[in-house]
């Protein structure tokens, strides 16, 4: 699922942006919802989606500790 969803934490990633999770966000939420762009009906939960899965992906990404790292 998703496999062009880049991994975005190191090693793999050294600077990781707002932009960046937003965009894997989005990503996510195409890939589960079929809609690449969502009728104006759905609109509204496609972009809290976006942004739910962009906070939790921001929480995760700064709780996590990777060996060997700094």
């Amino acid at each position: 699922m998703c496999r062009s969803i880049k991994t975005l934490r190191p090693p793999f990633t050294e600077q990781v942006t707002e932009e960046d999770i937003r965009a894997a966000a989005l990503q996510y939420v195409r890939k589960i919802s079929g809609f690449r762009a969502p009728a104006q009906h759905n609109a509204e939960a496609f972009d809290q989606a976006v942004e739910a899965i962009t906070e939790a992906s921001t929480a995760l990404l700064a709780s996590l500790r990777v060996r060997g790292a700094r």
